[in-house]
């Protein structure tokens, strides 16, 4: 008798530990789509600053307003971001379709881009910014602010409840889905064919099914992520805001698709001075990541969220081209 309540309470700690999960992002929120299960939180209901995840809510707005995707877009030089100053590979004057001016907002986050999808909505900026309030009125995301289309601003806001809601319904639209799933593409630029690349390396990466995907990146808002995954039959959506590095904001990710695949949870080391992560060998099948004593431990959480329908998912491609090929080194986001 006394053996088998030693076993059970073996079995009882053993149980709670595989739940408890560490993360270097702020505010941490995953969700079963299928039952709207919460699995993961971390900080779920604060407010934080998004940065380029507030290009699907452009994305959605953008299609929603069924505008000819094959009209070229000329890169004025009022898209030049002018409140960060940060770096594009898409050059001023440049004439591209839209369609591809959406891809290189989603997949590799262009803020020039995003800027040029806004002011050629139809009314202009000005009705860009009341469509989108609309949308977000409309998916019920009550705790989100976005006051325009590429993040740069730290008044774009939102927590996790809400983004997984935009997830969710960006997901449902199959151009989004796989544009944000593609981990490169050649895209024609005055002529010449110019390879970009997804900005989240997981994207493509073995043993990752994604059906959607966006990074972001500002100093207020640090480190963030939203994806769509499928693990072990599992569908699930999470949202990852604030990481201190990109080697933390990937841990987590992985940390996430191991708990939703029931593994055993790895415990992450993020170094302080060096923001980078180091990976210890423990066990013959499965590598383990050193624990810190500081490490912010997380346990799994139930309640439910309001279900959206999900899209299509998407596998990554190239699209091949026989003109010359161009590699562009990509801005981390």
């Amino acid at each position: 008798m006394m053996k088998k309540l030693f076993a059970a309470v073996l079995l009882s700690i053993s149980s709670a530990a595989a739940l408890a999960v560490p993360f270097g992002s702020q505010s941490v929120l995953v969700v079963e789509d299928d039952t709207g299960k919460i699995l993961l939180e971390k900080n779920a209901d604060a407010v934080m600053p998004i940065a380029s995840l507030t290009k699907l809510m452009t994305a959605m707005v953008i299609l929603d307003a069924k505008q000819d995707m094959n009209e070229l877009i000329e890169i004025d030089r009022s898209d030049v971001d002018t409140l960060k100053h940060s770096s594009s590979r898409v050059p001023v004057g440049a004439s591209i379709p839209r369609r591809d001016v959406l891809q290189l907002a989603l997949m590799s986050s262009d803020n020039r881009a995003a800027a040029s999808l806004a002011r050629t909505y139809p009314g202009g900026f000005l009705a860009f910014k009341a469509a989108v309030r609309r949308k977000i009125a409309a998916l019920g995301m009550h705790n989100t602010v976005i006051e325009e289309p590429t993040g740069l601003s730290p008044n774009n806001r939102s927590n996790g409840p809400d983004l997984v809601k935009m997830a969710r319904a960006a997901a449902a639209y199959p151009e989004i889905s796989e544009q944000t799933t593609d981990a490169k593409n050649i895209i024609n630029i005055n002529g010449r064919g110019i390879e970009y690349r997804n900005t989240n390396r997981l994207v493509g990466a073995k043993g990752w099914d994604i059906g959607l995907s966006k990074t972001g990146y500002t100093r207020e808002a640090g480190r963030c992520l939203i994806m769509s995954i499928k693990a072990a039959g599992k569908n699930a959506t999470m949202v990852l805001l604030n990481a201190g590095a990109s080697s933390a904001r990937i841990l987590d990710a992985l940390n996430v698709r191991r708990h939703i695949a029931g593994e055993e949870a790895p415990v992450v080391r993020i170094a302080k001075a060096a923001r980078t992560a180091k990976v210890m060998k423990a066990g013959s099948r499965s590598p383990r990541i050193k624990a810190s004593s500081r490490a912010p431990v997380i346990k799994a959480a139930s309640g439910r969220i309001v279900k959206v329908k999900t899209g299509v998912r998407a596998k990554a491609k190239v699209v091949p081209t026989k003109k010359k090929v161009v590699v562009v080194r990509k801005r981390r986001n």
